[in-house]
């Protein structure tokens, strides 16, 4: 059965493989999946591809993501990379 909203918590230590949980969430999600990043203080190249990949995934299933506790420097980031624009930002 569908689930409206998915909502993950991303580890600063782990997030690669928390980002590519949540794009495996995207299956199980109707409309939108929420990702929590306040405990995230920076992307590696790991996170960023895996990030790619959780957009991509949610696009396919016309999944909107959502990410909530974004810090400056995670956004300015995920601008550079061009990614800023397929996801969703939560104050």
């Amino acid at each position: 059965m569908p689930v409206n909203t998915v909502l993950l918590s991303i580890d600063g230590a782990c997030m690669a493989e928390n980002l590519r949980e949540a794009a495996g969430k995207v299956d199980g999600a109707e409309r939108e999946v929420v990702v929590d990043f306040s405990a995230v203080r920076r992307l590696d190249p790991g996170a960023l591809q895996a990030m790619e990949k959780l957009a991509g995934a949610a696009e396919s299933k016309a999944v909107k993501v959502v990410l909530c506790g974004v810090n400056s420097g995670i956004y300015k980031t995920l601008k550079l990379a061009k990614l800023a624009p397929r996801f969703s930002f939560m104050v």
